[in-house]
């Protein structure tokens, strides 16, 4: 959908109009000129906002993950993501972009506004925590029970609710949203959470006890679904072929 069709959509989903059924369908965002492997700095194709990132952004080593905040799987795998993150944030960079599967998850839109705007002020990675942290207690709510909630969320975080709300309906916040999603659908992603480093999708493995396996089984679990296997069979090993030092 348009820019202008996204920010009517974000303003009514907040329920500063009403209730809305999103049913229009996005124009594409060409980004076929863009590296979606590298750090993406402000442009106007993005919003003029830059990608969201956190740890050593000068690593050889930069994971990427694209996610839905209402994705149930995205909510299982944060804690384990959280946790990596913070013990590899000197050894390794991340990023996270906006890839909400709105045909399935109709507040996931609603969600990647509130973190981006929460981003305006300077509180992108708390309001995205806190999304996921109570995923359970928002992905239902409607109209004004789901403004009201995503505001509490933004004023527990010491931000000033006023300027956010009206930040939510910015053409800024539609073009960054719009230009993440495209840049996944470049990249290959076809489900989320998805993970990549470089052009490889390094979270589309399953383990069985501290293995990878070749082939999906019953008792297979995604490496994701788990931060010492994450950790394991994911990080440790991008960072050794990197030449970095892990304990």
């Amino acid at each position: 959908m348009t820019t202008k069709s996204w920010i009517a959509f974000a303003v009514i989903c907040f329920g500063l109009i009403g209730g809305l059924v999103y049913l229009s369908q996005r124009d594409k965002t060409d980004v076929s000129t863009i590296d979606v492997t590298t750090v993406q700095t402000a442009s106007a194709q993005n919003g003029n906002i830059a990608d969201h990132t956190y740890g050593n952004m000068n690593s050889k080593v930069i994971l990427i993950e694209y996610g839905d905040f209402q994705c149930p799987g995205c909510g299982s795998a944060y804690p384990n993501v959280k946790l990596v993150k913070e013990k590899y944030k000197d050894k390794m960079g991340f990023v996270f972009r906006n890839y909400p599967l709105t045909t399935i998850h109709p507040n996931a839109l609603a969600a990647s506004a509130a973190a981006e705007s929460a981003g305006l002020q300077g509180k992108y990675w708390e309001m995205h925590d806190k999304l996921y942290e109570n995923q359970s207690s928002w992905e239902k709510l409607t109209g004004q029970a789901r403004t009201d909630y995503f505001t509490s969320l933004a004023s527990s975080l010491g931000i000033d609710t006023s300027k956010w709300l009206a930040e939510l309906d910015k053409e800024s916040v539609a073009k960054k949203i719009e230009f993440d999603q495209a840049l996944g659908q470049k990249a290959g992603v076809s489900g989320t959470p998805s993970f990549f480093v470089g052009d490889k999708n390094v979270g589309d493995k399953y383990y069985v006890g501290d293995k990878l396996v070749a082939t999906k089984t019953d008792e297979a679990q995604v490496v994701w679904s788990s931060a010492t296997a994450f950790e394991n069979l994911v990080i440790k090993p991008l960072l050794k072929e990197n030449g970095i030092a892990v304990d």
